[in-house]
């Protein structure tokens, strides 16, 4: 028996020479066998809680791309719509004042009334064969199409129930044609605060909630 062969050991793992037993391969084998079993054991661990996280999470980067919801819910906010073209003042409107009724001095009156109110007063008469005693309303303010939109709501403050009707005529003046149903002007104080809110009109609220 050789000096380097353990006790006990004998036969075919006698050391002899250079040659060492083959038990300390099987054990290397054995070894490099469990440490590719580990790390798939772990590569099977990892992917499986990517899974998880993905189905808990709605999609992993899909759901962090698409970032928080957007709150479709928007505060109303006042608009004043279009800006509208500044009114004139009532002492910027001629106002030719007929009448077109079977009481006389009405037009003198009435046009006393509004110079007081603080608007131009051009003509005072009866109205023409077009108007006189035709008129069954409390009036007819009547004059360009240009001033539809300007002098005639000024106007209106001072006979709220009058009629607007437009003509061809030239220049910017406004006729208030008095009616068989009239009797006075609108009450002062009601018509100074119709002439304040034409020119301080109210915002109005947009839509609370935007399209999603």
């Amino acid at each position: 028996m050789s000096m380097l062969t353990p006790p006990g050991m004998g036969g075919k793992y006698r050391i002899t020479g250079d040659k060492y037993p083959r038990m300390r391969r099987r054990r290397r084998g054995r070894l490099g066998i469990a440490l590719v079993a580990s790390v798939a054991a772990l590569g099977l661990v990892g992917w499986g809680t990517l899974q998880l996280i993905d189905l808990f999470t709605g999609g992993g980067e899909k759901a962090s791309a698409a970032g928080p919801k957007a709150d479709c819910t928007a505060k109303a906010s006042p608009s004043a719509g279009p800006k509208k073209a500044a009114l004139p003042k009532p002492g910027a409107i001629t106002v030719n004042v007929y009448n077109a009724t079977s009481r006389s001095g009405l037009a003198k009156s009435t046009a006393d009334e509004l110079k007081k109110r603080g608007f131009k007063i051009g003509d005072v008469g009866n109205a023409s064969k077009d108007f006189d005693k035709k008129v069954k309303g409390t009036g007819v303010l009547l004059g360009p199409s240009s001033a539809l939109n300007t002098s005639m709501p000024v106007l209106a403050t001072q006979l709220t129930t009058a009629e607007k009707r437009t003509d061809t005529r030239k220049g910017t003046d406004v006729d208030l044609i008095i009616g068989t149903a009239f009797k006075d002007l609108t009450n002062k104080a009601d018509a100074d605060k119709a002439l304040a809110a034409l020119a301080n009109p109210q915002p109005t609220p947009t839509s609370k909630k935007k399209a999603c």
